[in-house]
């Protein structure tokens, strides 16, 4: 059996920067644990899968999402990566939309050089995270929010802090298993973040789309203005525009293929 398989480099404009993804297209959903020995793998941060939809006026395809240990919610530069892919074999068509089991409707449609992503807006709230902050061993906190599909937001007062954290991933997977998030306001950006997943067998996600999710609520809110630009600071960074509408965030970004072929199963 042959899968097609594409990897993607999400919100970058050149190979070997963003966020990468494989995005395979299935007819039919497989057993749940063959998916993620897919996944296990690429060995990528996220791969996501695709099955065609029929009688949906909403969207085309179902889409789903695996690291290499477990299935998750959310997940912006793969869910980028595959309206890329979509959209990059049929010029006839702007835009895509994908339903998701946890997340609702999200869509892909083709935006100057790039491409917007439609996420649901997470706004998080005001919480405690002693264990989540030492874990990443920053000083200057500003804010610490959580959002209840376990994302926590850690604000700092310095980028420079982002840019130099050195957290400690065991105790960062001990704390809480969540997306934790460290972000500040930048110079060149608006907002300058990394992100670190180690409880999902991720130390750093590149770039993570579902993180500005929950931040853009917050720096919107923070710099009285809905139009944010924002860059991971991570070693393959990635840059992107975020731009709140309503209980949406609209993420513009860029791809690039940098493989294609086939999976083989027996």
């Amino acid at each position: 059996m042959r899968i097609p398989f594409t990897q993607v480099d999400a919100f970058a404009d050149r190979p070997f920067a963003g966020n990468p993804a494989a995005v395979m297209p299935l007819a039919e959903w497989p057993d749940d644990t063959l998916l993620q020995h897919i996944a296990a793998e690429n060995n990528l941060s996220e791969t996501a899968f695709l099955v065609p939809l029929t009688g949906d006026t909403e969207a085309a395809f179902e889409l789903r999402w695996f690291t290499p240990t477990a299935e998750v919610a959310l997940c912006g530069h793969a869910t980028l990566a595959s309206g890329h892919v979509v959209l990059s074999s049929d010029n006839a068509i702007d835009r895509v939309a994908f339903r998701t089991r946890r997340s609702g409707v999200l869509a892909v449609a083709r935006q100057d050089s790039g491409y917007a992503l439609d996420l649901p807006a997470w706004a998080p709230a005001p919480r405690g995270l002693d264990a989540i902050v030492a874990a990443l061993g920053v000083d200057g906190v500003v804010d610490t929010l959580w959002h209840e599909r376990a994302y926590a937001l850690v604000v700092v007062d310095d980028a420079a802090t982002v840019r130099n954290a050195r957290p400690d991933f065991r105790a960062l997977a001990a704390a809480e298993p969540c997306v934790a998030i460290l972000a500040a306001r930048g110079q060149e950006t608006d907002i300058v973040s990394r992100v670190f997943v180690p409880a999902y067998g991720i130390d750093e996600d590149p770039v993570t789309g579902s993180a500005h999710a929950v931040m853009a609520p917050y720096f919107a809110e923070m710099l009285g203005r809905t139009r944010m630009t924002a860059f991971q600071a991570s070693a393959r960074g990635g840059r992107l525009t975020c731009r709140l509408a309503g209980d949406r965030v609209m993420l513009g970004g860029q791809c690039v293929t940098v493989i294609e072929g086939s999976f083989l199963l027996p």
